[in-house]
């Protein structure tokens, strides 16, 4: 009797749909270059396992290996290619709130840095380092972090929210510090 070979994918695949405004700029095997309205994003998918094709204006993306964590890479990718079509179309906005009950602290934008002075009473300033390409702006109790790369906002806010991080004392008691408490699409 003889026995039938069952080959499986040794892929997966999953396409996205560009917009007209997009232009898209590929590197093989998976640097992928976005630009629009807004400016330019460029991202490299190599250590994903991934390669990318366009095809007049849809997008292929084609992850190499079997099973869930396969799968998991390529929605990976997929997502992040969207969130770079959102952000050079309409941009992402995260707000964080200054909490301050114990001591007035004082925050300000000074270069490329975010100054905190008497953060808990502390003598000497904190500076929290942001990364090119978001800009911060300091309006009464919030601080607003905006840009077009999704991950260098995220990683501002990051950055500002552990920069005002209290150790050693009760957290139910001292609550300063700064906080997102908002995450939206869109520059406004």
């Amino acid at each position: 009797m003889a026995q039938e070979s069952i080959s499986k994918m040794k892929f997966q695949e999953d396409t996205v749909k560009i917009p007209q405004d997009i232009q898209v700029e590929l590197t093989p095997p998976a640097r992928v270059k976005i630009k629009g309205k807004l400016g330019s994003v460029e991202r490299d998918f190599g250590h994903a396992g991934a390669e990318v094709s366009l095809d007049g204006d849809v997008l292929h993306i084609r992850v190499y290996g079997r099973g869930r964590r396969c799968l998991a890479r390529l929605g990976t990718v997929k997502a992040n290619i969207k969130n770079m079509i959102i952000g050079v179309t309409q941009g992402f906005t995260y707000k964080l709130k200054i909490v301050q009950s114990h001591f007035p602290m004082s925050v300000k934008v000074q270069g490329g840095n975010l100054v905190v002075e008497n953060f808990a009473g502390e003598k000497y300033p904190r500076v929290i380092r942001l990364p090119e390409g978001v800009k911060v702006q300091v309006k009464g109790d919030d601080v607003i972090v905006t840009g077009i790369d999704k991950y260098l906002v995220g990683l501002a806010a990051g950055r500002i929210e552990q920069g005002t991080r209290i150790t050693r004392k009760d957290l139910r008691k001292f609550l300063d510090g700064i906080y997102i408490y908002e995450k939206k699409i869109g520059m406004g």
